[in-house]
């Protein structure tokens, strides 16, 4: 088996890669395949976090669009991202690996809470970590808490899993005409407001040259095609 280009990888996934048919909840049998696909990279010495975002479960604006409050509709969030995650701890260890999830928000009973040097730690030993709660503040996404996290980390790359094959000039899946890009600069994926990745986190990764790598999570080598630096997907990047 070839190499690993990056060592220390943070991989942001959405919660709706754990949604069946619905649209909402949790499949374990998803959890799995995504625990399948995460296997092979830890073969290849890789230290892996993960952030999952929280749509399988609930998005903020349906409770903004009837009027609640919007912190309150983060918490609620940030709360989604913690069963999210714990379902993916449970498809990973029955794949195997060894975890740990830390949360933002405190809630001893079911994770430890987020602290750096410790979670630097478990990646050094080979577990996998999973960051829940987002940072633990309103009004951050989770894409902003995957590339805060990745920083905190010191991590190589950001690695965004979607269900399309990289960055468009638009939405591919109702134009097929649509233009994907194999590389993007930060300033260009901030002028083109790509909807893949929210602004506060493009900014974030572009103060800190951190690079972000779009991709699709199809096949089911292709975590380990990106690990390894096959090029596959959008490099976002200076």
């Amino acid at each position: 088996m070839s190499q690993a280009r990056y060592k220390r990888v943070l991989l942001k996934l959405s919660g709706d890669f754990l949604a069946g048919p619905s649209g909402f909840g949790i499949e374990p049998d998803l959890a799995e395949a995504i625990a399948a696909q995460i296997r092979p990279v830890l073969d290849l010495d890789v230290q892996l976090a993960i952030v999952i975002g929280a749509g399988n479960i609930w998005r903020g604006r349906i409770g903004l669009e009837h009027g609640m409050e919007r912190a309150t509709a983060d918490y609620m969030g940030m709360l989604a991202t913690v069963i999210n995650s714990l379902a993916m701890q449970d498809a990973l260890e029955r794949a195997g690996l060894i975890t740990r999830v830390q949360t933002a928000v405190e809630m001893r009973a079911v994770a430890e809470p987020y602290i750096r040097r410790r979670a630097i730690r478990h990646l050094e030993k080979g577990r996998v970590v999973i960051f829940g709660a987002g940072t633990g503040n309103a009004y951050f996404s989770t894409d902003t808490a995957a590339a805060l996290r990745a920083m905190e980390i010191d991590a190589e790359v950001l690695i965004k899993a979607t269900k399309v094959d990289g960055v468009y000039d638009k939405d591919p899946l109702q134009h097929p005409e649509a233009r994907r890009f194999e590389h993007l600069t930060y300033i260009q994926a901030l002028n083109l407001g790509i909807k893949v990745m929210d602004s506060t986190a493009l900014s974030l990764c572009m103060d800190n040259n951190l690079p972000i790598i779009v991709f699709k999570l199809q096949p089911p080598d292709s975590l380990v095609r990106v690990i390894r630096g096959e090029r596959i997907g959008t490099l976002i990047s200076r």
